[in-house]
């Protein structure tokens, strides 16, 4: 178990130049944009505009904060997002553009390496203790708003935008919040190889 803290975060341009993202862990550690396994980031969207594209990359995106962004993904019908909305998940190697909807906005990015990782993104808000198991190789927990701690003696406080980051190992963890807090819960796990 170890907590990754907000301050600590690595701020780096974005793949096309268009603006920054706030790069919340990758793997395998100090991985760049071109050869990471998995990759969990946070970006500040000022205007619209075309995404970066990643080959061989599967991509969830939800709205932290900001009046939402419309998605026209190649292929796809369009999408609104908004932070009421259930995290998306489309191909990261597809064209893909953004609008705004009202505004800039802050967004969190979870990006897998197709065919060697998978990932799940889940939103939480809670009010009371809550129970969670963790079963995937990796499991963070980004806490977006309120106070949280975590861990089965109360072992890890994280204030907004922290994230714990848990191992296989830690199965079950009791999430316990100050007041009502909004968290997300992304597993990722290996691709089994074929035998």
């Amino acid at each position: 178990m170890r907590i990754l803290r907000a301050a600590e975060y690595r701020v780096m341009p974005w793949k096309n130049g268009g603006g920054t993202t706030t790069e919340i862990a990758v793997s395998p550690d100090g991985a760049g944009l071109d050869d990471f396994d998995w990759r969990v980031s946070m970006a500040r969207v000022e205007s619209g505009g075309p995404f970066s594209g990643f080959a061989g990359v599967d991509r969830t995106l939800a709205v932290l904060e900001g009046g939402g962004v419309a998605l026209d993904i190649a292929g796809r019908a369009p999408t609104e997002l908004t932070g009421a909305s259930a995290p998306f998940s489309f191909p990261a190697d597809v064209p893909t553009q953004a609008a705004l909807i009202a505004g800039p906005i802050t967004d969190l990015n979870v990006m897998t390496r197709r065919g060697r990782m998978t990932h799940k993104v889940e939103r939480l808000v809670i009010s009371t203790p809550l129970d969670i198991r963790t079963e995937a190789a990796t499991t963070l927990v980004l806490c977006v708003d309120g106070t949280v701690t975590a861990g089965l003696a109360g072992a890890a406080r994280l204030e907004p935008r922290d994230t714990l980051m848990i191992g296989p190992d830690a199965r079950e963890m009791r999430l316990e919040p100050a007041r009502t807090a909004m968290l997300f819960m992304i597993s990722i796990d290996r691709v089994p190889a074929n035998d």
